[in-house]
């Protein structure tokens, strides 16, 4: 696996739908299906990119992170506003900051090894630690779909320096 870029991003706002899941319960199938019907009606997205969003509990120590972790997921798109968000859907903001950002290359089933690394071999070597702001996926236009061998998506880990 290659280095990350390191990139500061202005804050981001979002909308979408959210969950409380776990690995585990793994209710992305269904988070997505009921994004994608009412993604239509979202008028001031910025772009076509598809943020897969996940907010963990404050100092949560990845070392103990277990497939029955609860963490709150999301399905979102980036917006200009929020003032025109459609009813029914959610509102976030994701605050400015230091990001690590990451390929994740390989269907979605592969995502542990690159989780492993970041957490197990980049991160205490790399001079950063965990930032307490939303963790996310990117997944541009091109997306090949999470069962695709040839997928390929950003992962953007919430930095700040030791």
């Amino acid at each position: 696996m290659q280095q990350p870029r390191i990139v500061e991003i202005e804050r981001k706002l979002m909308a979408g739908h959210c969950i409380t899941t776990s690995l585990a319960e793994n209710a992305t199938f269904s988070l997505w299906s009921k994004f994608r019907a009412q993604e239509s009606a979202i008028k001031n997205k910025l772009n076509t990119d598809l943020y897969s969003v996940e907010i963990f509990e404050k100092d949560l120590d990845f070392r103990d992170f277990t497939p029955q972790t609860q963490f709150e997921k999301w399905a979102a798109v980036e917006v200009s506003d929020l003032d025109s968000v459609p009813e029914g859907m959610k509102k976030l903001t994701i605050e400015a900051g230091l990001y690590a950002v990451f390929i994740h290359h390989g269907p979605a089933r592969a995502f542990p090894q690159t989780a492993q690394y970041i957490h197990g071999q980049w991160m205490p070597q790399s001079g950063y630690q965990l930032d307490d702001r939303p963790h996310f996926e990117i997944m541009t236009g091109d997306y090949k779909g999470p069962n695709h061998p040839e997928a390929e998506e950003e992962i953007w880990v919430p930095i700040k320096k030791k």
